[in-house]
């Protein structure tokens, strides 16, 4: 029954990403000014990030809980840990160059962003087939 809890989770932190990445940011940077785009964008990412980080968390302690320490394992770790470097390292240092207009720093940093987002995607991916 817990197991099949982690595989609920699992899937709800992928649709989550999904749903983010291609309805809201979309329609956000369509319907909004870009004054109040990047105002929305820096309230709602934090939350993007901590609620996939903490769902990906509780996955990550079914797992130790159930010593299931395979490769599932280790993805939801690097998972769990890339939400937590996009929203305390990554995002700060994206605002900070978009701020400054450092749009080289920008750029470079909203790309490695996106990269990751999509990592993990396919991560959960593979844990769920």
């Amino acid at each position: 029954m817990i197991e099949q809890v982690s595989i609920y989770l699992t899937a709800m932190i992928l649709g989550i990403m999904l749903f983010f990445s291609f309805v809201i940011a979309p329609v956000v940077f369509t319907t909004l000014d870009e004054d109040n785009a990047r105002k929305f964008i820096r309230k709602i990412f934090p939350f993007y990030y901590n609620v996939n980080l903490g769902l990906s968390f509780i996955v990550l302690l079914i797992f130790i809980f159930l010593s299931k320490l395979g490769v599932d394992f280790y993805l939801i770790i690097a998972i769990t840990l890339l939400f937590a470097t996009s929203n305390y390292l990554l995002m700060p240092l994206i605002n900070k160059y978009r701020d400054e207009k450092q749009d080289k720093k920008f750029k470079y940093s909203h790309f490695i962003s996106v990269v990751i987002n999509f990592i993990q995607m396919l991560f959960l991916v593979v844990m769920l087939i």
